[in-house]
C-alpha cells in the first residue's frame, strides 16, 4: 500500500489545507503561491499514474484514492475561486464541473458493482478535460483579478472550455452505461 504513487496521492490530499490557507493569507504573493501549490498537486496527479504504470505498482488503495484526491483538490480550488468570482458567470462552470464529478463517480461505483467498470473507464477526452481544467484553475489562482483582469478572462474562458468538455465526457460515459441504466427495474431507495 505504501508505494511511491500512493504516497504522491496522499501528498495531493495533504496539500489541500495548505493550499486553502495560503490562498486566504493577507500576503502579496498568495495568488502565485496558491497556484504553485495547486500546480504541484496537479503534477502529482499525472506523476502518480505514470509511476504506478511504469513501476507496476497498482493497488486497490491507489485506485480508490487517486480519483478522490483529484476531485477534492479541484473542488477546493473551485470553492475558493467562486468566492473571489462571486458571479453566475463563474459559478456556472464550477457547478457543472463539480456536479459531473459527483455523477461520474457514482456511475463508476455502480458500474463496478455490476462488474462493468471498464465500460466507463477514463478515456482520452477525459484526460484532455482534466488537463485543461487544471490549467484553467492554475491560471485563475495565479492572477489577482483586480490587478490582472486579462489573465482572469483567459482563465475563465479556459474554465468554460473545460466545462464543455466535462459535459461532453459525461455524455460519453452515460451513453456507455445506458444499456445497464435502462435495463434496471424501477425501484426507489
Amino acid at each position: 500500500m505504501w508505494n511511491l504513487p500512493n504516497i504522491l496521492t496522499l501528498l495531493r490530499i495533504l496539500l489541500i489545507p495548505v493550499f486553502v490557507v495560503v490562498f486566504y493569507l493577507p500576503w502579496e504573493w498568495k495568488h502565485i503561491t496558491a497556484a504553485s501549490i495547486f500546480g504541484i498537486a496537479a503534477a502529482t496527479d499525472w506523476l502518480d499514474g505514470y509511476l504506478a504504470r511504469k513501476l507496476d505498482q497498482h493497488t486497490p488503495f491507489g485506485a480508490f484514492l487517486d480519483p478522490v484526491a483529484d476531485k477534492l483538490i479541484v473542488s477546493a480550488a473551485l470553492l475558493v475561486l467562486v468566492q473571489v468570482h462571486a458571479t453566475l458567470l463563474f459559478a456556472l462552470p464550477a457547478l457543472v464541473i463539480v456536479s459531473r464529478e459527483i455523477i461520474i463517480s457514482a456511475l463508476r461505483e455502480w458500474m463496478a458493482e455490476l462488474g462493468k467498470r471498464t465500460s466507463v473507464a477514463v478515456n482520452y477526452l477525459g484526460k484532455i478535460k482534466t488537463a485543461l481544467q487544471m490549467i484553467a484553475i492554475t491560471v485563475l489562482l495565479a492572477a489577482d483579478p483586480t490587478k490582472h483582469p486579462e489573465w482572469d478572462i483567459l482563465g475563465t474562458i479556459l474554465l468554460y472550455i473545460a466545462a464543455v468538455l466535462t459535459l461532453w465526457t459525461m455524455v460519453i460515459y452515460l451513453r456507455a452505461a445506458w444499456p445497464e441504466l435502462s435495463s434496471m427495474p424501477d425501484s426507489q431507495d
